[in-house]
Formats: C-alpha cells, structure tokens, sequence
C-alpha cells in the first residue's frame, strides 16, 4: 500500500491556490504533466464534486473523480481508473489552511498499485513519485 502526505506552505492566498489545484484543465502547465482534460463537469460547478478528469504524465494516465469540494479549504478525489498499471485508490485530499498570505497545503494520497508479485515495489516507487510530483506542482504554484 503506498500513502503519501506532502505538506508545503505555498506564498500565494488560498483563493489563488485552490484555483490553481481545482483547474483541472490546466493542470498540463505543471511540470511533469503531460495532459490535462475535464471529462465531465461538476453537479454544482464546473470544476466541483462530480468532476472527472484526466491527467497524464508520460505513459501513466489517471481518471479521477472529484468526491467532495469546498472551496477554498477542501478538495478530495478518488482514482477511478489508470494505466498502464492498475490502482485502488481508499484516499486523496486536499486540505488548504490560510496563514497569512500564505497557504498551508496537506496533500494526501493512499492506495495500492494492484501489479501481481511487484505490487509493494511499485507502491514504494508511487509513493516517491507522486511526493515529488505533488511537491512539484506546489512549487509551481507560486511562480504564477
């Protein structure tokens, strides 16, 4: 099982960075993302709960549904479906708390990459990759 919690202070206000988390067709402007599509939109807004996207990076493509969304503080998701390799999403959330004009951002993930024999070794590779990724992106956030 992987379980990956990244937590970072972004310097911009929460609006501007739960914007940027939330525009999912956008998310191609970070590094490392190589495609960004919003399936479907939300029940309520466009970008909200009920919301499927589709991000790639490089080989890997991830279908998530957003589940909940409370804007600005609150955004979890569930992985519906990826490839190439198969994954049980149990978690994603994000949850971002102002601190000044800043944000605190808590970005958990949790799940099993379902791989016969190499499941734990590639949790363990997920786990380092999505970090980094997830920490990339923050980063990004506050060079817009």
């Amino acid at each position: 099982m992987f379980r990956i919690h990244v937590e970072r202070v972004v310097g911009k206000d929460i609006d501007t960075v739960f914007e940027a988390i939330a525009d999912h067709a956008s998310y191609d402007r970070f590094p490392g993302v190589s495609r960004s599509v919003l399936i479907e939109e939300g029940n309520d807004e466009k970008n909200g709960t009920g919301a499927l996207r589709v991000i790639g990076a490089g080989r890997l493509e991830l279908t998530e549904r957003i589940t909940r969304f409370e804007r600005p503080n609150r955004m979890h998701y569930r992985i519906e479906k990826s490839s190439p390799f198969s994954v049980q999403h149990t978690k994603g959330e994000i949850v971002l708390t102002p601190e000044g004009d800043q944000t605190r951002v808590i970005w958990i993930s949790e799940g099993a990459v379902q791989v016969p024999l190499l499941g734990r070794m590639m949790d363990r590779m997920a786990e380092r990759s999505f970090s980094k990724a997830f920490s990339s992106l923050l980063k990004s956030i506050e060079k817009l």
